[in-house]
């Protein structure tokens, strides 16, 4: 059973509404673009609670600090099983500032080389049409729904 996973989506005003979003880094999505962006999650383990993961994760994964007000989001089921929690919270970073945690990985598989890579290596800001094409598919649902829960 995967762990779960929570994150932070953040929104801005410009005056339209955008949302950042991130890259994984590594090889593995290094070249797609459209369905690869996500937004700054990870794992966690209990007795963490899911808010305070979300929290940490976006700040490991981009350097940035976060508060709130967090809107909370409906929980998904991503399709490799792993269900993940979100909170929206409205902000503002700029991307070229972006700094992230890294992770070592062998690569290329069975070369017996370490190397070590950026867990996020960049992220932006998109408008929501624009977000839903770049953002895991089972994510675009949060922004659809963003809209009405800033009434």
């Amino acid at each position: 059973m995967p762990k779960p996973s929570a994150g932070i989506l953040l929104f801005r005003r410009t005056p339209q509404l955008e949302v950042f979003l991130i890259h994984p880094g590594g090889p593995y999505l290094a070249r797609k673009d459209l369905g690869a962006w996500s937004i700054p999650k990870g794992e966690y383990d209990p007795p963490e609670q899911p808010l305070d993961a979300a929290i940490r994760e976006f700040t490991e994964e981009t350097g940035f600090p976060i508060q709130g007000p967090f809107i909370p989001l409906p929980e998904i089921r991503q399709a490799g099983g792993k269900f993940v929690k979100a909170w929206a919270v409205e902000g503002d970073c700029d991307p070229a500032q972006l700094h992230s945690n890294t992770f070592t990985l062998e690569w290329p598989p069975r070369s017996g080389r370490i190397r070590e890579y950026p867990e996020v290596d960049r992220g932006g800001w998109f408008s929501l049409e624009l977000a839903a094409a770049k953002i895991n598919p089972a994510q675009a649902v949060w922004l659809t729904q963003l809209p009405a829960l800033l009434i």
